[in-house]
């Protein structure tokens, strides 16, 4: 489980399919020695396990169904620079919102306004992510913790600081760019709680009935 915060950049060195797995080597020295095998690490939003590492870098597994549901399948190549964080200890400040790792999908960024701080609308692939988002709730954009300002039936949006921009890959997006997108947990859960599903969108009743019990 993470929190959100990322801390620090690396870049991919090395990437190809092993059996039925895909091996991702990431260069990111000060970070990389820190690790220890079979520990959980954020790479962009996905949690992934790592089996090796050296003071320079360090490899990480990843199953097909990680590789499908995520921009790497297409965006994925030596160089790509890519957000890291390493799971949280529970003596932590829990200072983003809880990361589980555990990609929902991908977003199109389709505008960014501002300067020092800006504004990003991302349009999810698969509009039923977008039941997930609140406004004013949390998600996860490529594994960093964001408040949505806003949300629709086709997009929603977040806010972007300068600190956010200047230490995370974010401050590379432009329109067009793709994210991996994480909603917040807690929502998940109240929409199996109540039932909630496309051929019964008015879930009241039911979490009514729950509420009475």
């Amino acid at each position: 489980m993470f929190t959100g915060l990322i801390e620090r950049t690396g870049t991919v060195g090395k990437f190809f399919q092993s059996g039925a797995f895909y091996t991702l080597t990431i260069e990111a020295e000060n970070f990389s020695g820190e690790l220890v095998k079979g520990q959980s690490v954020s790479v962009s939003g996905a949690c992934l396990t790592v089996t090796r590492n050296d003071n320079k870098s360090f490899d990480v597994q990843m199953m097909r169904e990680t590789f499908n549901r995520t921009w790497f399948n297409k965006f994925l190549r030596t160089g790509t620079k890519i957000n890291l964080e390493r799971a949280m200890k529970l003596t932590d400040r829990l200072d983003g919102h809880l990361v589980l790792g555990h990609v929902d999908g991908v977003a199109k960024l389709i505008d960014i306004k501002g300067t020092a701080t800006k504004e990003a609308v991302f349009a999810p692939d698969d509009k039923k992510l977008l039941r997930g988002i609140v406004e004013k709730g949390s998600v996860a954009i490529d594994g960093v913790s964001l408040t949505v300002i806003s949300v629709n039936d086709k997009n929603f949006s977040v806010g972007l600081i300068p600190e956010t921009l200047a230490n995370t890959t974010l401050g590379n997006l432009k329109a067009g760019s793709f994210i991996n997108l994480e909603t917040d947990i807690l929502g998940k859960y109240v929409a199996r709680l109540t039932g909630y599903n496309e051929n019964k969108k008015d879930s009241g009743n039911y979490l009514a009935s729950l509420l009475e019990m």
